[in-house]
């Protein structure tokens, strides 16, 4: 596949042929784009980056340089997925069968990580499927997030914990004037806690 007038694919990548590109976006140095893969409209994917076969990304995403986001993985409109981070997909890796044979496509069920709209994951962070990350929720850089991560929660650590929370505008929250409630300080954008889950307050 070579460059179109709306998409950019630099002379090192590899894209394979029925990869389905969206208009505006742009395929840098030496990065892997494998068979079957649904990019949306004006995503970077950076340097040495790895998009495995049949991957679903939405709209404006950006994958940055040496991440490795393996197939099933879904992204989201507008998820950041920051260098060197892995998206595994396999929960009991083993190169071999008990029996001592290697094992192949046929010896294990892929797993994917799912990642909601606007979400970013920090660099050199490890995802490991099958997990979901939340809309808009943060993972921390060198994070390794094993379990689920609610909509708008920051999380960091190994394994991953919820530290606090974020709005859409990536910036941690601050407690409200009533219990429950947090602001962007940022955006002034107002959120209420129930339960363990955030939401934007009903305007």
């Amino acid at each position: 596949m070579t460059s179109t007038p709306s998409v950019r694919i630099v002379d090192s990548a590899d894209v394979a042929g029925n990869a389905e590109i969206g208009d505006g976006s742009s395929i840098w140095h030496l990065a892997q784009v494998r068979e079957n893969v649904q990019m949306g409209e004006n995503c970077i994917v950076g340097r040495g980056a790895y998009i495995g076969t049949g991957v679903v990304m939405g709209d404006n995403c950006k994958v940055q340089n040496y991440a490795l986001v393996y197939e099933p993985a879904e992204l989201g409109d507008g998820v950041f997925i920051g260098p060197a981070v892995v998206l595994t997909n396999d929960t009991y890796p083993r190169a071999i069968n008990p029996d001592g044979t290697q094992k192949s496509a046929h010896d294990w069920e892929p797993v994917g990580v799912t990642i909601g709209r606007g979400a970013a994951i920090g660099a050199r962070a490890t995802c490991v499927a099958p997990v979901r990350i939340g809309e808009w929720a943060t993972v921390a850089a060198g994070a390794v997030v094993v379990k689920d991560v609610p909509a708008y929660a920051l999380v960091a650590g190994v394994p991953a914990r919820r530290l606090g929370w974020v709005g859409e505008a990536g910036v941690p929250l601050i407690p409200g004037e009533t219990d429950g409630s947090w602001v962007c300080p940022s955006t002034g954008t107002r959120y209420i806690e129930n339960d363990e889950t955030l939401s934007k307050e009903n305007v």
